[in-house]
């Protein structure tokens, strides 16, 4: 469904990404793991076309994404959860989540689908008519995931879900990656908890420096010495 090929990202002189090549296969959910700064949210914008290509290609659903707009890749099923959420603050939760279909035009699975949203999240349900920018950070992420299902994604970017959240909010949060992964969503996740992103996960990719480092079953790496030893604590 996704392959990145020798891809290449500059921030002026610096490479932030370097030679980086990746695949998703359809139905999966593959975890790319890294300290900070390593390049993984440098890797997922490049792959929505929010940062140029120094080198390499990008094809999705055997297409090339290169010259195409955001707007249409959310059309054809490619919508990224950003790191910090990208929410309006200025508008109602609903608001919001109707943001997320704005490309469909099915209001009968509109309806349906931001019901289902609502009963996955009941806070956001309590919530519903309360503008998004008084929410706490873990509602303010249910918020941001739910506008994503909305959106009915076919392959679901997800950067860093559990940054800054209290840790029953992180297993909630995981609950809610898993459930859409096992209905069908293929989604590539970006998480700093590496141990949970690698847990749910079926294959895994390291990037140290801008550089891929390992790959492999998500089970091998959880069991690696050297990812035990730089992302487990261990």
């Amino acid at each position: 469904m996704l392959d990145v090929r020798g891809i290449d990202v500059a921030y002026g002189g610096i490479r932030a990404v370097r030679q980086l090549n990746l695949h998703v296969h359809p139905g999966e959910l593959v975890a790319l793991i890294g300290a900070n700064g390593a390049g993984k949210s440098t890797t997922l914008r490049a792959i929505c076309g929010l940062v140029p290509l120094a080198a390499g290609s990008i094809h999705y659903q055997g297409q090339s994404l290169a010259g195409q707009p955001v707007h249409s890749m959310v059309r054809q099923g490619l919508v990224m959860v950003p790191e910090g959420r990208g929410i309006f603050p200025q508008l109602t939760i609903e608001e919001n989540l109707y943001m997320g279909a704005y490309t469909r035009t099915d209001k009968d699975g509109v309806a349906q689908d931001l019901e289902g949203v609502f009963t996955r999240f009941p806070r956001l349900a309590e919530r519903r008519k309360q503008t998004a920018g008084t929410l706490s950070g873990g509602e303010q992420q249910m918020l941001a995931m739910g506008r994503a299902i909305l959106s009915q994604p076919k392959l679901l970017l997800l950067d860093e879900p559990t940054m800054g959240l209290a840790p029953i909010m992180v297993d909630k949060i995981f609950e809610v990656i898993a459930d859409i992964s096992q209905r069908g969503v293929t989604i590539l996740l970006i998480e700093q908890n590496a141990r949970l992103a690698l847990e749910v996960s079926q294959r895994g990719y390291v990037l140290e420096s801008g550089e891929l480092t390992l790959q492999g079953p998500a089970h091998d790496l959880l069991h690696d010495p050297k990812v035990r030893a730089a992302y487990l604590g261990e």
